[in-house]
């Protein structure tokens, strides 16, 4: 283990986020302390409810504009960064030979070169991923036994099995799109054993021997073998890097022109968006005493640590990571993967494929959406709905807001499950629906649906703890964390302890950075030390012992729901 060296205040390291909206980047300091931030919309084309496109032109034009204004804002010379690291969704890029963007379009016949990205949520790979899995092939160990059409061998099947001939064979590269920024900025195709191992179906070290050509014979991707790999990389172990190494010759001339940044400065290796949230998170303490004996002994810290804490990032959907220092395999629940994160640590990832999408879709189609958010004015319209629940737990007398909803119910797979079931096929289910047309109804449903999410997140953490995990500690940031009343719905569904980033909505972009600082080697070699000295908590919230029985009955009539359902496609089978 390293020692943390004594560094100038002019030392500062980036991080660049791409999420599914937007694209973000930010500064940090040699202490983790976020010095500023910028937020830029990237575009996505959905032309049909399962098809979802974006552009790596126009999410490098995002990234390029929000570091040029973070270095800006903060007033910043080039010189002053040091690293910079990246993470991205899990969505698949195709790039021709020379390294330009491969139209993944149906729509367009695969003519409109710009759409070269097929989003993470694109769920047009059903059928392929279906297929994959009958083979019960021994690869699929590790994806929870069922791999999910998100993960881009099944679109990467699909890609082979829709386009013309000519089409898929001009494509030069497919590369998960973390993978992509790290090749864009630096010319280096290494790619990263957390997008790889993750979302590529591929054994790393002492796992695997790395692409295993028996699966890939067996799910019609032959092609892929008699050439060597040559489009998915990694054909050599030095063509993969664990998070945070240094990559290439660090930042190349044009994207060092394109970001305003200095030629050669370190870059990372980068990981899912997922992982950065977990890097800003999983290592951060609720007080000194605490960090300090967490760096005391970082070895011993790591094994305790890691087997009890899970990293939640709730935004549009929310994963779920957790690590132990051995393989745990959990049905439904992605992984173990071995160094995806921490070197030598086994990582599993869950997930709820719709978290805040699904909040925006019960929202928006209730008929007092508009009343509700004329009258929330300035504020926005989830502050407004929690501060009319409020009122109305006064109104009714109740002690416990959760009892507002005592007979309404939400499953809320609206978007298939991803975890601990891994059934894409999966729908949502409302029980006691009325004709009530008013904001007390919208409010409510706002509610329950954060009640729903808070089941579903129990159920993942249930499937964990039974197959050997011991997690009592959330470390919970994203978008949805802003809301009080989620974080307590959470806290008390789960009965888990949750420590709050100090910058809520920047711990993903954060993490990132966090990678260009082990890429800078001027705080420490290793990741784990990193994560505890940088990582900055905000709040630890409690759960309520009073409000247990309740919301234990509410899961069981969640665990119900989903029984149910399963009865109905039996008796309409």
């Amino acid at each position: 283990m390293s020692q943390c060296q004594v560094m100038s205040k002019e030392n500062y390291f980036i991080g660049v986020d791409v999420g599914t909206g937007s694209a973000r980047a930010a500064v940090i300091d040699t202490q983790g302390k976020l010095i500023s931030i910028d937020v830029e919309p990237i575009t996505t084309y959905n032309p049909k409810h399962d098809i979802f496109e974006q552009s790596t032109d126009n999410i490098w034009s995002s990234i390029t504009k929000c570091v040029r204004n973070i270095i800006k804002i903060a007033n910043l010379s080039p010189e002053s960064i040091k690293g910079i690291g990246f993470d991205a969704t899990c969505s698949l890029v195709a790039l021709d030979k020379h390294g330009k963007p491969c139209s993944v379009d149906p729509e367009s016949g695969f003519t409109e070169q710009y759409r070269n990205v097929i989003l993470w949520a694109d769920h047009r790979a059903i059928d392929q991923a279906n297929r994959i899995n009958a083979t019960r092939h021994s690869v699929l160990r590790y994806v929870g036994n069922t791999i999910s059409p998100e993960m881009e061998i099944p679109k990467t099947l699909w890609l082979k099995e829709n386009m013309p001939a000519s089409k898929w064979d001009a494509i030069g590269y497919l590369m998960d799109l973390p993978d992509f920024l790290t090749y864009k900025a630096t010319g280096a195709t290494t790619r990263s054993t957390c997008s790889l191992t993750c979302k590529c179906s591929y054994l790393p070290r002492l796992v695997g021997q790395g692409w295993e050509p028996s699966f890939f014979k067996d799910i019609g991707l032959s092609c892929l073998i008699d050439e060597n790999f040559a489009r998915l990389g990694a054909v050599n172990p030095d063509d993969v890097a664990e998070a945070g190494d240094p990559l290439g010759n660090g930042l190349c001339a044009q994207a060092a022109q394109d970001l305003g940044l200095l030629p050669g400065t370190p870059v990372g290796s980068a990981v899912i968006d997922a992982y950065a949230g977990a890097l800003a998170t999983l290592g951060a303490t609720s007080s000194d005493h605490e960090r300090n004996e967490l760096l005391s002994q970082l070895d011993r810290s790591l094994k305790t640590q890691g087997p009890s804490r899970l990293a939640i990032i709730c935004g549009t959907s929310s994963c779920h990571i957790t690590m132990s220092p051995e393989p745990i395999f959990v049905p439904g629940v992605w992984g173990p993967y071995r160094s995806v994160m921490v070197p030598d640590m086994w990582h599993a990832e869950g997930g709820q494929s719709s978290t805040g999408q699904l909040i925006d879709f019960i929202l928006n189609t209730h008929p007092a959406i508009h009343e509700a958010r004329e009258k929330a004015g300035g504020s926005n319209v989830y502050n407004f709905l929690t501060e009319h629940l409020k009122k109305l737990q006064a109104q009714r007398n109740v002690k416990h807001i959760e009892e507002l909803t005592r007979h309404l119910h939400i499953y809320p797979d609206f978007h298939g499950n991803r975890s601990p079931l891994a059934d894409p096929s999966l729908r949502g289910t409302i029980v006691g629906v009325s004709l009530d047309r008013s904001i007390d109804d919208l409010a409510l449903r706002y509610l329950a649906t954060l009640q729903a999410i808070a089941c579903q997140t129990r159920h993942i953490i249930e499937a964990l703890n039974k197959e050997g995990y011991l997690i009592d500690t959330l470390c919970i940031s994203g978008g949805l964390c802003k809301s009080e009343l989620f974080v307590k719905i959470i806290a008390n569904t789960t009965q888990c302890r949750l420590i709050m980033p100090e910058s809520i909505e920047g711990a993903v972009v954060i993490g990132a950075a966090f990678l260009g600082a082990k890429a800078s080697g001027l705080i420490s070699s290793d990741l784990w030390e990193i994560m505890v000295r940088l990582g900055r908590s905000g709040s630890t919230v409690m759960p309520d012992q009073e409000a247990k029985e309740l919301n234990d009955k509410r899961y069981n009539v969640f665990l119900a729901m989903l029984e149910d359902q399963k009865k109905y496609r039996q008796m309409m089978a």
